[in-house]
């Protein structure tokens, strides 16, 4: 590490120290030709995969968009902020853990649908109807019997 008052690459580490609950090192740090000290921070760099859409197009992840679909479909519905913004959580620590540099878009959908059935079964038959695009009532009653099925057996 440079040094940011003269520039020597020769520092020493005096102190570290776990924060942001143990997802970022404060180091202090000395350099060895001038004497100053300061501190730097350390964090594990995780990239998001690019999504590859059903087009066969490729963009960046893009966690705007995965907080408005999960906004849209838990709209008016009992479920707190702070859930939600740990679905999202959720769900991009499964994307980095996969290791993969491209993911289908399916694969963030499967995903969101995943949560949002633990979460609240309206909002995810909302976030279904609309993502497997429903073309008529049949394809509805399918997933709500498929739900119901899958509630009972864990019930």
């Amino acid at each position: 590490m440079h040094c940011p008052f003269c520039n020597a690459d020769d520092t020493k580490v005096i102190d570290s120290r776990l924060v942001a609950e143990g997802g970022q090192v404060r180091r202090r740090r000395e350099c060895l030709s001038c004497k100053e000290r300061f501190t730097t921070y350390e964090l594990a760099e995780l990239l998001m995969p690019r999504v590859i859409k059903s087009s066969g197009s490729r963009e960046p992840f893009d966690e705007e968009k995965l907080r408005a679909g999960l906004q849209r479909a838990l709209e008016k519905r009992p479920v707190s902020v702070e859930d939600m913004e740990a679905a999202i959580s959720q769900i991009k620590h499964v994307l980095q853990v996969m290791g993969e540099r491209e993911v289908p878009s399916r694969v963030i959908g499967e995903a969101v649908m995943d949560r949002l059935r633990e979460m609240d079964q309206v909002a995810y038959v909302r976030f279904a109807s609309v993502y497997r695009s429903f073309e008529d009532i049949s394809e509805f009653r399918a997933e709500l019997d498929k739900l119901e099925s899958t509630t009972a057996h864990e019930g």
